[in-house]
């Protein structure tokens, strides 16, 4: 170590000590000395090549998370992230001129608690000086395909928060690094940019499109985020030439295999000039592919720099020659660097830049390998995860709303952010992990459950028992259990199917009151259902499926279910029930039951929407808004291709590919058995197609949609061939080959078959090439009637004809597809195929001219709440007759007074710093969705918190640690409209083929197809296509911190002392406050 660095560390040492002791818990003050400042300086008029130095870590894959951190299990994977930290510190530590950055918050904060004071002093030094960077930041480097934006932003915020909270301004990445997820959203752009982020790099992008890209030097962009938000949704983004791995040849890894920089002057095997050679030919042939004289190198790949020395050691040499050329005429100067090091370098270019505003959906890394499979795969991890993000929000807001928080209320929050954080991995949430791993995340939530459970239970009944003074056992510690059923979903309950008498609390985490049908799984059909007024309410028993019923290993009782409405649930609060057996059936109504076959339609309804089946059971038609029109709907399965993966036409489908065997469709059956069941409450349709496919089609009395229940699985492989299963819906709509798809659960993109917005895209798989995420959406309409679907996860789906909708539900394969997880997909669970459930609701109606709301804004608002029901807590009441309950107990609550307007969502409502809040309002609606619901909207933020003694708030960046008022980004100039065709292209004779660069994982050196692909098979080389040079709205204000006014929080203030805390949302805004609160 030199005698300066020593004086760096005993300073750094000291300065650490004094802040130590400091609060760090609130947003930091700006340092001068990391950041953009720390950056090394580049040479004017050379081509100046950023040698970035990383590693990948991915927070499970083929190892659980814990076994890539400890470095365990080294016959799947010589992987250890503890080794990986340690040796760049030491390393860094020795050498100021060297530079790292580190991306996953989940791995460097367990690393980070095992330090001792001395390590963790030197480390914010590195920090503090800009040598150890920061980027991205969140808890784990999320997929962009199946993740929902409220999860997604809650693991930013907690990733950002820890690093706020050690590092100061020092630890707050600037740039994002989407490197290996794949593909790419444009919601992630947008939440990028208002978290304040100036910009981000991606990877992976369809070969086609990289090509184009590259010889059109598109490949840095402007990419408007936002079809609703204007500027503050633009970003910065830039794909990487060479994925995220370092050119072929010059990975110096323990776990790679190619030679070192050998300078013995005498040596025999001395290879400086060779090497320099070929690194020098390497960056001037790549930079004649982009704009500016600044190229990044990405010289580090999965799991590296476990041996720092290894790899640095080499990329001395390499800097050392390859810049000693200078004196005898290269223009080539080489340095270390970060991203946001090569950000600022473009931005001081002062040149202008393409834009985008699509996204980079579907993926496609050869031509018969379209990465769409991991929409659906794994689709019960899917679900538990959406349940985690709902259950994670319950705890969040009972955490804030409990009058008295014990200490453990905090480490139990934590556990479940972090758990979800890891859930957002883009091989977790995808499906794309071992089967093995997929156990340990479902494991983890499950404990995460488990420990908001106890925080639940704990606040609930401070809420609930106001007094014990009519409390029969005092001695327990708690009077209500307040437990989750896990299984509601197969309609398994044991506190409903054990107790003759149990309570049923319905807590509602939205911001309006809802109402809410419910369904509670009993033993018999002769239930009471009282509300907290003693008013006994309507119900209806409906019998469960068999085939439910003969889940093997569903070890319930339940053979019904209690239906019954619950009205006026209060926002961001609770209503109980009282649910008692009685001897007789006067409680409820059983439904009733109608012949299962007859020769003419099957209808059921109510005034909004009816449902037609035809003799052989299937959906035929609906009617809805005045308009009865043709509507089928059935289960069909695709045959998974399979082959050795040696060449393009010989790709298995498998967790990351979707590839059908000669893109034919099977149909699950010709004759539907159905069952129909009709009540007050309900019409219910239950249909079997098969031993393996079933289904429950309801309309309940007072929706206008109709909610699809099905079930799927085991399915079959007896013949060998591994299937992947779809829900197709058919109608009359001319949709002109348009459809819809939402990004993340937030905007709608328009989608056309068989075409690319950026350029004149070839598929070569017609069904897997036109697939696409949908993580809550999917429609089609033409100029008289919509049709659309919401669903309970994210799955794959298209239209792939006119009027057309077709979902994913479930896959299981016999074969890997090569990419490197290893194994099929082949979920099993009990010996037999996995068993998977789940819901899709369907709308249909005018799409024009509807009187009232919208069909697109009911749409919003169901999807909302489907997303976020209400929870349902369930305790035994058998100690407790119905009117003692009554007397006792408090039966109802609401934590808001001011319930906020339809279209406001209330995101967030969480504990943050001691006596702070961190709150985020959300507008639900896009503009132009309806005619009311998509205007901008003013309220009270200090009457919709009127359960805290509010102080005051102040705004923040979306993720709420950064100022936004403080917030400022790099600006892009975007091309001229005359440049959007006229690009910087040169082209050139096209090669005869050419050799794709390998999308397998894990990345342990550059690794290309052995199959070359022939000439004229890719984007740059067909025609290219004029881009759409939209036209941008201004936005009216200057931007949303303009709204703020003068205060001590930077509160919202109108001229009337009491109309403090206003504020305004315009379509699809989110604004993020830290709220303040009067100490106790």
């Amino acid at each position: 170590m030199s005698a300066k660095t020593s004086v760096w560390l005993v300073f750094f040492c000291a300065l650490g000590c004094l802040i130590h002791d400091a609060d760090l818990r609130s947003i930091q003050p700006k340092a001068s000395q990391c950041g953009y400042q720390s950056c090394h300086p580049t040479k004017p008029n050379m081509l100046n090549v950023h040698l970035v130095a990383h590693t990948h870590d991915d927070v499970g894959w083929l190892k659980t998370v814990d076994q890539y951190y400890y470095g365990s299990e080294t016959k799947i994977q010589k992987a250890g992230v503890q080794y990986i930290i340690d040796s760049v510190v030491e390393a860094l530590l020795r050498d100021p001129e060297k530079r790292f950055i580190y991306v996953e918050s989940a791995f460097f904060f367990k690393w980070w608690k095992e330090q001792k004071p001395k390590v963790q002093e030197a480390v914010k030094m590195l920090v503090e000086q800009g040598r150890l960077e920061f980027i991205g930041g969140a808890w784990s480097m999320n997929d962009e395909a199946t993740t929902h934006y409220q999860s997604v932003i809650d693991q930013f915020s907690w990733g950002l928060r820890l690093l706020n909270d050690t590092f100061g301004e020092c630890g707050r990445p600037r740039v994002g690094w989407q490197i290996d997820p794949f593909g790419h959203s444009r919601e992630m752009a947008s939440m990028f940019a208002q978290m304040g982020f100036d910009g981000m790099f991606f990877g992976r992008l369809d070969y086609q499109d990289k090509d184009e890209r590259l010889m059109t030097k598109n490949a840095e962009m402007i990419w408007h985020g936002s079809a609703n938000l204007g500027e503050e949704a633009d970003l910065f983004s830039g794909a990487l030439y060479n994925n995220y791995q370092a050119p072929d040849g010059f990975c110096f890894d323990i776990l790679c295999n190619d030679a070192p920089i050998i300078d013995g002057k005498h040596s025999p095997d001395n290879n400086v000039k060779e090497r320099v050679d070929a690194f020098l030919a390497y960056v001037t042939e790549m930079a004649e592919h982009f704009r500016t004289p600044n190229v990044i190198l990405t010289m580090g790949e999965d799991f590296h720099y476990q041996n720092a020395d290894m790899w640095y050691k080499n990329l001395d040499k390499l800097i050392k020659y390859g810049n000693e050329r200078q004196a005898n005429g290269s223009n080539i100067n080489l340095l270390y660097s970060t991203p946001s090091c090569y950000l600022k370098s473009l931005h001081d270019a002062g040149i202008t830049w393409p834009t985008k505003s699509d996204d980079f959906f579907p993926y496609a890394s050869d031509p018969h390998a379209y990465w769409t499979g991991y929409f659906t795969s794994r689709p019960t991890l899917k679900r538990f995860e959406r349940d985690g993000n709902h259950f994670l929000q319950v705890c969040k807001q009972l955490s804030a709303l409990a009058p008295k928080k014990p200490e453990e209320f905090d480490p139990h929050l934590t556990f479940m952010r972090e758990t979800l954080g890891i859930m957002q991995h883009h091989d977790a949430i995808t499906g794309t992990e071992k089967e093995k791993v997929a156990l340990d995340y479902a494991k983890r939530m499950s404990v995460a459950f488990r420990a908001c459970g106890a925080t639940t239970r704990n606040a609930l009944n401070q809420l609930t028992v106001q007094s014990k003074d009519n409390v029969k056992d005092t001695s327990a510690k708690y009077v209500f259990e307040f437990k989750t059923c896990a299984l509601l979903n197969i309609t398994s309950c044991p506190v409903s199917e054990a107790n003759d008498r149990f309570a049923l609390t319905l807590y509602n985490p939205l911001a309006h009151t809802v109402n809410e049908y419910v369904r509670i799984p009993v033993p018999y059909s002769n239930y009471r259902i009282i509300d907290n007024k003693g008013v006994t309410l309507e119900s209806q028993a409906v019998p469960i499926p068999q085939v439910l019923i003969d889940i093997k290993h569903r070890n319930s009782t339940a053979k019904y279910e209690i239906v019954f409405l619950a009205t006026n649930i209060p926002a961001l609060g609770y209503r109980t029930y009282y649910v008692e057996k009685l001897d007789s059936t006067e409680g409820n109504t059983r439904s009733k039951a109608l012949p299962k076959r007859t020769s003419s339609v099957t209808v059921i309804g109510n005034s909004h929407i009816q449902l037609g089946f035809d003799t052989n059971g299937f959906l035929s038609e609906v009617t809805a808004d005045g308009l009865t029109r043709l509507v089928s709907q059935e289960f069909l399965f695709y045959e998974g291709a399979v082959g050795n993966n040696a060449e393009f036409l010989n790709r298995s489908s498998g967790a990351y590919i979707f590839r059908p065997n000669e893109n034919k469709i099977h149909f699950a059956t010709d004759q539907v058995e159905i069952e129909v069941y009709k009540g007050d409450l309900v019409h219910e349709v239950h249909q079997k197609f098969n031993d393996w496919i079933s289904q429950v089609v309801r309309v309940y009395n007072k929706d206008s949609y109709a909610e699809f229940e099905w079930l799927v699985g085991p399915i079959p492989i007896d013949d060998g061939i591994g299937k992947e299963v779809i829900t197709r819906f058919n109608s009359d709509i001319a949709s002109d080959g348009i459809f819809r798809t939402d990004s993340n659960g937030r905007e709608m993109i328009k989608r056309k078959i068989n075409h690319r917005d950026t350029w004149s895209v070839k598929i070569n798989e017609a069904v897997a090439g036109n697939y696409y995420p949908i993580t809550t959406k999917i429609d089609v309409e033409d100029d008289t009637a919509r049709m659309a679907i919401l669903t309970d996860r994210a799955q794959g789906g298209s239209s792939l004809k006119d009027g057309s909708l077709e979902l994913m539900v479930h896959r299981r394969l016999l074969k890997d597809d090569a990419f490197g997880v290893g194994e099929a997909l082949n979920e099993t669970e009990y010996g037999d195929g996995l068993i998977a459930r789940g819901k899709h609701h369907l709308f249909f109606g005018k799409s024009t001219d509807r009187e009232g709301v919208s069909l697109k804004g009911i749409e919003r608002l169901t999807q909302l709440e489907k997303l976020l029901p209400t929870w349902k807590f369930f305790s035994n009441m058998e100690d407790y007759s119905a009117d003692e309950w009554q007397t006792a107990f408090t039966n109802i609550f609401s934590g808001i007074s001011l319930v906020l307007p339809k279209p406001v969502h209330l995101l967030t409502l969480e504990p943050w710093h001691e006596n702070q809040l961190l709150v985020r309002f959300e507008h639900i609606m896009e503009n132009g969705e309806d005619a009311s619901y998509s205007q901008p909207v003013q309220f009270n933020v200090k009457n919709v918190l009127s359960a805290f003694d509010v102080e005051g708030i102040r705004e923040t960046t979306l993720d709420g640690n950064a100022w936004l008022d403080e917030s400022r980004r790099l600006q892009f100039a975007p091309d001229p409209e005359e440049a959007a065709f006229n690009t910087y292209a040169t082209f050139s004779q096209p090669a005869e083929s050419v050799h794709l660069l390998s999308a397998e994982k894990p990345m342990l050196g550059v690794k290309y197809a052995d199959e070359a692909l022939p000439a004229g098979q890719l984007g740059a080389e067909s025609n290219r296509i004029r881009r759409e040079t939209e036209t941008r709205q201004e936005k009216k204000d200057e931007g949303r911190s303009s709204k703020s006014t003068e205060g001590p929080y930077n509160s919202f203030k109108s001229d009337s002392s009491n109309q403090e805390y206003i504020i305004e949302l315009s379509p699809m805004e989110i604004r993020t406050f830290i709220v303040y609160l009067t100490p106790a």
